[in-house]
């Protein structure tokens, strides 16, 4: 499967936004957003203008597909998804996404951010009702158990994830066995709920996509 390569921190320039692509690192100076550091490329300032309602569209886009490490192919599947569910296009696309595997895994703090929970999917320490499951993408469903399997719940990088339970909680879909390392999916959340896309807007998604 394709995946971004290149440095993170300089997506969230390109935003000008914390994407908290990187864990804990994006809640400390070290962050470029907190230094107040510039756009990426060689000439920013002419890249600050009024923006045209396309760049204003691809940008929330750009945005909303960059928080959960996807490239364009693999969000423009899921957009399709979406557009072809009843309901609200955007809401349903927000539903999709929070239901990859790797978002849950990243959502019961089985890892610090979604790219390491990718990494951890892929790597095969994932059950998904009680089977192996190495798709990152795999669309978990209201009811679904997901656990670490038994010979991976020593590993180091879970144990240091799992301390932001204590501080943050897990979110209001999900419920979490911290010590048996094991959660469940409750349900698809209302769009309302995802608070930490509060400032992104998936109608421009929908508007750019629907030219």
């Amino acid at each position: 499967m394709a995946r971004y390569t290149g440095p993170l921190c300089r997506l969230c320039r390109a935003e000008q936004k914390k994407l908290f692509l990187k864990g804990d690192r994006c809640k400390t100076d070290k962050c470029p957003i907190n230094k107040k550091r510039a756009m990426p490329g060689k000439d920013p300032k002419a890249r600050t203008g009024k923006r045209s309602d396309y760049g204003t569209q691809l940008r929330e886009k750009q945005k909303l597909k960059r928080t959960y490490g996807m490239l364009e192919k693999q969000f423009r599947i899921f957009f399709d998804r979406a557009i072809r569910m009843p309901g609200v296009t955007g809401d349903n696309l927000v539903g999709l996404l929070e239901r990859r595997l790797d978002n849950v895994v990243f959502r019961m703090h089985f890892a610090v951010n979604r790219n390491q929970a990718r990494q951890v999917v892929q790597h095969g320490h994932v059950l998904v009702n009680g089977k192996p499951v190495n798709i990152a993408s795999y669309i978990v469903k209201a009811g679904d158990t997901v656990e670490i399997k038994e010979a991976s719940k020593k590993l180091n990088v879970i144990k240091d994830a799992l301390k932001e339970v204590s501080k943050s909680g897990v979110a209001s879909w999900i419920t979490l066995d911290a010590d048996a390392l094991k959660g469940t999916f409750v349900s698809v959340p209302r769009r309302a709920d995802v608070t930490d896309l509060a400032d992104i807007k998936e109608q421009l998604v929908v508007e750019l996509y629907s030219k």
